[in-house]
């Protein structure tokens, strides 16, 4: 159980950290910085990403507690031909394509920190994660619209820097 505990927290702690590197998309009230329709249906999916997820893990270490590690729960997902077919899936998305969509396409959208997505998805849940980063990706594209709109000159500043990388 001290592992979960650690998990949970450093969970946390990733959270924390990805508000704080968002801090401009959630604070203000530029127009349109409610919570969207879409916006919510990410959180709402996100949280019962991380719930189901820590069900489970919570039933895996009580089953085997001597056992518990990430290689025993790594090689747990190919118990069979089927689950091996659906771990695999998993494990490429998560550790290789998540993580190059992310750090890709998050700064091209402006997004900030976008490094924390993937270290999120390995403490928390990879739903989780996706979920977290398609609704600040969805804020995001409301709040350059406004950006743009207001012509406030320190966002005026952030999307040339969007538009024009490495100037």
């Amino acid at each position: 159980m001290t592992s979960l505990l650690i998990h949970a927290a450093l969970g946390l702690l990733s959270i924390g950290v990805f508000f704080y590197l968002n801090a401009y998309l959630f604070k203000g009230s530029w127009k349109g910085s409610g919570v969207s329709l879409l916006e919510g249906l990410y959180y709402l999916l996100a949280i019962g990403s991380v719930c189901t997820g820590w069900y489970f893990n919570v039933q895996y270490v009580q089953t085997y507690p001597s056992e518990a590690s990430w290689i025993h729960f790594t090689k747990m997902l190919f118990t069979n031909p089927a689950a091996g077919s659906g771990a695999q899936d998993l494990l490429v998305t998560n550790a290789v394509l998540f993580p190059l969509w992310t750090m890709t396409d998050g700064p091209r959208r402006g997004l900030r920190g976008t490094w924390i997505y993937f270290t999120m998805s390995l403490v928390t849940s990879f739903g989780f994660a996706m979920g977290l980063y398609l609704a600040a990706q969805e804020r995001q594209v409301r709040w350059l619209r406004h950006s743009v709109a207001s012509n406030d000159r320190r966002d005026a500043r952030l999307l040339r820097s969007i538009a024009e990388p490495g100037v």
